[in-house]
């Protein structure tokens, strides 16, 4: 085992300023995403496997949730009011026999593709079991139990604000590190993040598309930093369509002026997916004669954009032609490149192992793909993926119907992480090669859960207090005085006598 300076260096920062930023555990979870490519450990005897920074952070949260003293009793309100934690609970089961069993079970039935030892590639060979069932399971294991923890911490007290915090944090480190990297690149300052590079992974940070510089940020490649940059636009973008916030539109402007010029298609193809909902939406605000002006501004600044490009290619057509390159070389023609073919070869070969496996699946960590859907079919088999299906169900439904019983900035914060996550599974479909969807993923499966079971909780209390003469007294329990105003708001339009309200903050 190595241990990496810079990995504990950056944590021990990321700690200081989550404790004063008062949420040490919620908040440094969140913000260590920003290191994608900043290990603080190299476990030689898991083939070289390196745990990123926020392994740190997750085990640090599952660890103080366990060791609260009434942590059984904690545990049995989650899973008694929190039904996917029960989904959640059986996949990890069902992964960690996949990982020991299939690999074992179907043994030299089926290719996969696995980490070369000696060329550091990835190469074909027959299905066996590899380090990566461990690793890769116990990462899955990991996030799953930091969900689980996360949902008894939101679901005891209201921390919405350490969550919203937490992601504007990651959002403001990942932006800082990717202007240093395009501007360091661009002047000739070279690769200012390479020290904080510990992972051992295969770094390409000094490629070029088509007479452009890739931007990788603190990642090891370019499409890593795409993947987390459409992320990051997705939670400020939607933060900023609900509360306005100044912060959020200018975050927003810049990560997609990164994302444009990562130079990759996976925030290329990316983008066109998530924009699909966004122009559903002022479509819809059109056809009600209800547009907003944050629309206006956004329709504004795509016609001049129009219009700039089709002047300046009426002026001086050829000085397009970068661009043209680029988006040939990275869309157009992505398909009939080596890359393109390799990738593809990967995802038929993955479907194949799916069937050659009867449908179980090879086992978690037994193989690669380059889709992320492909990844957990061929990994997980019908069963695991029905149940990831499942979570991925809950967590694109969000708050649902509960959202009219929490405050206006607790489901603004709710629904941007939820629109985090799932731009994060959209930049995993294009190009990710592993079944765990990621940290992030588990983050926002737990705040719109414990989300929704504490709303739920505060409409039943008041459902059952309801007086059916429209008096008498209703005691409510619920975290945070807007969302006690709300509740109290709508429970007075229901009665029509005059009520006493007993109040009980669920608070520490």
């Amino acid at each position: 085992m190595q241990v990496s300076l810079p990995g504990l260096l950056i944590c021990a920062a990321i700690l200081v300023v989550a404790y004063y930023s008062r949420g040490m555990l919620i908040i440094g979870l969140i913000a260590s995403q920003a290191f994608g490519a900043t290990a603080v450990m190299t476990l030689t005897f898991l083939g070289g496997s390196s745990p990123l920074i926020y392994t740190i952070f997750a085990v640090l949260l599952v660890t103080a949730v366990a060791a609260r003293r009434r942590i059984w009793f904690d545990l049995g309100t989650v899973f008694g009011s929190i039904r996917p934690v029960w989904i959640l609970t059986s996949l990890m089961v069902y992964a960690i026999i996949g990982s020991w069993l299939f690999p074992r079970l179907f043994a030299g039935q089926t290719a996969v593709f696995v980490q070369s030892k000696t060329r550091g590639t990835v190469v074909e060979d027959s299905l066996a079991p590899v380090t990566g069932n461990i690793s890769q399971t116990g990462y899955f294991i990991l996030g799953a139990l930091a969900a689980i923890a996360l949902c008894t911490l939101l679901l005891h007290s209201n921390r919405i604000d350490q969550v919203r915090r937490g992601f504007f944090l990651w959002c403001g480190l990942h932006t800082g590190m990717g202007l240093i990297d395009f501007v360091g690149k661009n002047v000739g300052a070279g690769d200012l993040l390479a020290p904080i590079r510990t992972a051992n992974y295969a770094i390409i940070t000094d490629a070029i598309e088509a007479g452009f510089v890739r931007i990788t940020g603190p990642f090891s490649e370019a499409s890593s930093f795409a993947s987390v940059s459409l992320a990051c636009l997705a939670f400020c973008y939607s933060y900023w369509r609900k509360t306005k916030s100044p912060l959020a539109k200018w975050l927003s402007g810049i990560l997609l002026f990164l994302s444009i010029l990562s130079t990759s298609s996976t925030a290329y193809v990316g983008l066109a997916l998530v924009c699909i909902p966004v122009a559903f939406s002022m479509l819809a605000s059109v056809l009600k004669g209800k547009v907003e002006r944050e629309e206006m501004l956004i329709i504004a600044l795509m016609v001049v954009g129009g219009t700039a490009i089709l002047g300046i290619s009426l002026y001086k057509a050829e000085a397009l032609d970068p661009f043209v390159r680029l988006i040939n070389s990275t869309i157009v023609n992505k398909a009939d490149s080596a890359s393109g073919h390799e990738r593809t070869y990967w995802n038929v070969k993955s479907l194949q192992s799916f069937l050659d496996t009867s449908g179980l699946g090879v086992g978690f960590g037994s193989s690669r793909a380059s889709s992320w859907p492909i990844a957990v079919l061929s990994q997980l088999g019908l069963f695991g993926s029905l149940m990831m299906a499942i979570l991925l169900c809950i967590l694109a439904r969000g708050l649902g119907a509960a959202r009219e019983w929490v405050d206006p900035e607790t489901d603004a914060v709710v629904a941007s992480v939820r629109s985090a996550a799932l731009a994060s599974i959209i930049a995993m479909s294009v190009s990710g090669g592993s079944a765990d969807p990621g940290i992030l993923f588990f983050i926002a499966l737990a705040v719109v859960s414990a989300t929704r079971a504490r709303a739920l909780r505060g409409m039943t209390a008041l459902g059952r207090s309801a007086p059916p003469s429209g008096h008498g007294t209703v005691n409510v329990v619920y975290g945070g005085s807007a969302g006690l105003a709300l509740q109290r708001q709508r429970f007075l339009a229901m009665c029509q006598g005059p009520v006493q309200f007993n109040t009980d903050s669920d608070t520490e």
